[in-house]
């Protein structure tokens, strides 16, 4: 017997339940249904019930459909940052840091300002023996990214990861709060 592992992967706007144009710039969410997704939360009907409105399953990942059918994945719908009304993916901003050959780990998470609503801030590890100062990583930034993408702080200290090496970026929200 053969059957499909999985019946429909759609980037869909979450509010309209209508799939996002295939043009590789409209920002939606990553949306799955099929005989392999769980049928909910254990004991928590009201969690199930959020994570398949509309008879799909939501995954919290934000991405947009190229024409030739591709998704790529931009970010977790917590992470973008919205700044003047503008949404920046944490993800971006990262790999434009990583690009730099001083750094050895870069996370990005929102910080609230009260001109733009949010505004990126930075944490980065440096290789060893590497040195470069906030002001040429912002610079750095700008080569590759729009202006308002680029963080307003940047942060040098260890990033907290869980025992497996995952990022913890709600751990990094606090220290930005505090910066």
């Amino acid at each position: 017997v053969r059957y499909g592992a999985l019946e429909a992967l759609d980037v869909m706007d979450p509010d309209t339940m209508v799939p996002v144009p295939a043009d590789g710039e409209t920002l939606g969410e990553v949306m799955f249904r099929g005989n392999v997704v769980m049928k909910g939360y254990l004991k928590n009907p009201s969690a199930t019930d959020k994570a398949f409105s509309g008879g799909w399953f939501h995954s919290g990942d934000l991405g947009v459909k190229h024409p030739d059918g591709y998704v790529q994945l931009k970010d977790r719908s917590k992470d973008i940052i919205i700044s003047g009304g503008e949404n920046i993916s944490s993800i971006e901003v990262e790999d434009a840091l990583y690009k730099h050959p001083a750094v050895s780990a870069a996370a990005v998470v929102a910080r609230a300002d009260d001109k733009w609503g949010e505004t990126p801030v930075a944490f980065v590890e440096l290789r060893e023996g590497a040195s470069v100062t906030v002001e040429e990583l912002i610079a750095h930034c700008r080569a590759h990214l729009a202006g308002y993408k680029c963080p307003r702080h940047i942060i040098f200290d260890e990033i907290p990861k869980t025992s497996t090496g995952k990022i913890q970026k709600f751990k990094l929200r606090e220290m930005a709060k505090e910066a």
